[in-house]
């Protein structure tokens, strides 16, 4: 969820708001999975005047933030702390048991309160404890845990799968060395020594950073899994939108979105269909909106931000 310097400036809102249609809705239901200190929440209820919105987030600084910032809405915004994994449930006990939605967002990633708090372990930029978890309160692997206790092999796969690090066995060998690593700044200088090949723009721990951040929260199987679920909850005409920040996150949404808008997935040269399969989604967008130029000047991290949606399929009731 990058946003600018103030994290109360949500990215794509105005896409979001186009994409969601909640000013169509005066009275829709809503959910933001990733509600985050709750911009993309206000600008919805701010829409609809008579709308409810449901917003999870497994950080709890982060809700204590959208807290203060949706208080003004009252009963219009219920918050809850729990992973986007466990919307269903949230929503059967928001709504009732099989009551579907008008709209769901997930704008995922890491925001910048999270990379801002040196205690969060985000960041090679602040010296800070290797913690990395998106909710410091649940069970579940650190980052140190991870570092420091797991093979050479398993570190050096994660490398390379969630940062694409091509020096990822040597980096992983650096690490294994160096045990034990208690920080991100002593983390970030072993990566950076055993980086090889030509300088680049970014930081030679970024990619390792992220993968070791992708790990700790489980954040691409996360994805894969609640993509369907979240397309379950929608009503006829009702919009999921997502916005990712990095090519294995798009590209897990643009193939769950292109397989659910689909009718047959059978092989192509299979002359008679036999996989039964019903496309439940049409693709609002069939390529990923992006910010353009003016908020990309205003809020840099909106750069690598993209935004997909579907439309479920059916009659909107009433």
């Amino acid at each position: 969820m990058p946003s600018s310097e103030s994290p109360h400036i949500p990215v794509l809102r105005d896409v979001v708001l186009d994409a969601l249609r909640p000013g169509h809705l005066p009275a829709g239901r809503f959910v933001d999975g990733t509600v985050g200190a709750g911009g993309h929440a206000a600008a919805i209820l701010e829409s609809a005047p008579d709308a409810r919105l449901l917003g999870l987030d497994r950080d709890p600084a982060a809700l204590a933030l959208a807290r203060e910032r949706l208080a003004p809405f009252g009963a219009r915004a219920a918050l809850v702390h729990a992973s986007y994994e466990q919307v269903a449930a949230h929503v059967a006990e928001w709504l009732g048991e099989g009551a579907g939605v008008d709209g769901i967002l997930l704008d995922l990633g890491i925001s910048s309160m999270q990379v801002d708090d040196p205690a969060r372990g985000f960041a090679f930029a602040h010296e800070g404890p290797l913690d990395m978890r998106f909710d410091p309160t649940a069970p579940g692997p650190t980052a140190a845990e991870i570092v420091n206790t797991w093979p050479a092999d398993d570190l050096a796969d994660i490398l390379y799968r969630y940062g694409e690090e091509r020096n990822s066995r040597r980096i992983a060998r650096a690490i294994v060395a160096a045990r034990p690593l208690a920080t991100t700044r002593q983390l970030a200088e072993v990566i950076a020594a055993a980086q090889r090949g030509p300088r680049e723009k970014i930081h030679p721990a970024t990619r390792a950073f992220q993968a070791l951040r992708i790990a700790v929260n489980d954040e691409l199987g996360a994805v894969e899994r609640v993509l369907p679920v979240a397309i379950d909850l929608l009503r006829p005409g009702g919009r999921l939108a997502v916005i990712s920040f990095h090519s294995l996150e798009d590209r897990i949404v643009k193939q769950t979105f292109r397989l659910e808008a689909t009718d047959c997935i059978c092989p192509p040269r299979q002359p008679v269909c036999t996989c039964g399969h019903a496309a439940r989604v049409a693709l609002v967008t069939r390529k990923p909106v992006t910010a353009g130029a003016d908020e990309i000047a205003r809020n840099p991290r909106s750069r690598s931000a993209k935004l997909r949606v579907v439309e479920r399929l059916g009659e909107r009731a009433g």
